[in-house]
């Protein structure tokens, strides 16, 4: 909901897809800055008392925006200042919420079903919060009001979240014996992931594809109100769309029983995240744009998705914060990126040649990857043997297992 309040109060107040492209860049490029301390924290610190916190700060950024909308004082530029608060949040939430899972799941065969039932309600939220958000903004008059109401609403829910998280009971984290500085510690992180093969491929096609593939979400709004000369509700439609597509995504990954395999799937991923990001920006039939978009939705999932299945699985536990940290980064540090190059193509070239662009570099990205494949299952199969046997069989193993 606060997604798509977000985006429309933008382009409601500056009708420009570059104002766009900014306010994304501010919500993702401090996950960039700050990614390489927040994975030191997260293999430091209890991260469930870290967990905590985030929501709390997320609840208090929330409620800001909300009192800034409803007293009609929000501009574009208190929205960039709010969004890059709440990117600095996400910094430290995300790796500690991917290291996490482990802490979870007893038996790490299931690891890979755990993090796509995860993934599944994630994007359950995809599918019905931007409808809600778009109807919950048209009762309110489409205008800032609208988007007030749906940041209050996100700024209370995060009570929940905060409940829950209290209410967890987890099995305490043998203390770290040697400590040592952040930047040492980082540093040694990164090198295990130069080092291996799988993961770091895994992680440079992953920021490769944030960079170029996921900037459509910002691009809905221009969509919805100049080619459909619709409101806010056509742009939580188009928003669901992609919704619904991740979900299906999710679900088929939640009932794989084997990480064997999932190399292929982050290809055919990027192929149909390819497809529907050239069909979505050459459409100009709703219900076509609405099928590209969950073409979008699920492709972005089997890629994403299946990366993280296969790194979670083979990580050290002593550098799985570190490591993710730097998973995190490759994907939300280069999504800001991705949105400066949207809006300002956007604004010179038009949405629709800015789409093709990006549908045509993740297929190069998703056939270079099928490219190397062989290789990189070569590479992870002693990693996998011991959570998946299957992986030794001569049948050729999927590159994205081990980097993710």
């Amino acid at each position: 909901m606060t997604q798509t309040a977000s985006l429309w109060l933008v382009y409601h107040l500056s009708s420009s897809p570059f104002q766009l492209g900014l306010v994304g860049f501010a919500g993702q490029f401090p996950i960039f800055l700050f990614g390489a301390l927040a994975g030191v924290v997260a293999d430091r610190v209890n991260r469930h008392k870290l967990l905590v916190w985030t929501q709390v700060l997320s609840m208090v950024q929330s409620l800001t925006l909300a009192g800034f909308a409803f007293t009609d004082s929000i501009t574009v530029t208190w929205l960039v200042i709010l969004m890059f608060v709440q990117g600095m949040v996400n910094a430290f939430d995300m790796p500690a919420r991917q290291t996490m899972v482990v802490e979870f799941v007893e038996r790490k065969e299931h690891l890979g079903n755990a993090i796509a039932l995860n993934s599944s309600l994630f994007n359950l939220t995809r599918l019905a919060g931007p409808t809600i958000g778009g109807v919950v903004i048209a009762l309110f008059g489409g205008g800032t009001r609208g988007s007030a109401w749906c940041y209050l609403i996100d700024g209370i829910s995060y009570g929940a979240t905060i409940v829950a998280l209290l209410m967890m009971r987890l099995p305490p984290r043998p203390p770290k014996v040697e400590r040592r500085r952040a930047h040492t510690e980082f540093r040694e992180g990164l090198h295990y992931v130069m080092g291996s093969p799988p993961i770091r491929t895994l992680i440079v096609l992953v920021a490769a594809v944030g960079a170029i593939g996921f900037f459509y979400m910002v691009m809905t709004p221009v969509f919805a109100k100049d080619i459909f000369h619709g409101d806010a509700k056509t742009q939580g439609w188009m928003m669901s769309g992609a919704g619904a597509g991740a979900v299906l995504g999710s679900l088929y990954l939640g009932t794989r029983r084997t990480v064997h395999g999932l190399g292929n799937v982050i290809t055919f991923g990027g192929l149909a995240m390819a497809a529907g990001l050239v069909g979505f920006g050459l459409s100009r039939l709703f219900p076509l744009s609405l099928l590209c978009l969950g073409l979008c939705g699920m492709g972005g999932v089997l890629l994403m998705a299946s990366a993280n299945t296969l790194i979670q699985t083979m990580v050290h536990d002593d550098k799985r914060g570190r490591v993710m940290s730097l998973f995190t980064m490759s994907v939300m540090g280069t999504l800001p990126l991705g949105n400066l190059l949207a809006g300002s193509m956007a604004a010179k070239f038009g949405p629709t040649p800015t789409l093709i662009f990006s549908g045509a570099g993740c297929a190069v990205i998703a056939v270079f990857f099928y490219w190397e494949l062989p290789k990189l299952r070569a590479a992870a199969a002693p990693l996998l043997a011991t959570v998946d046997p299957a992986t030794l069989d001569p049948v050729p193993m999927p590159i994205g297992k081990e980097n993710r």
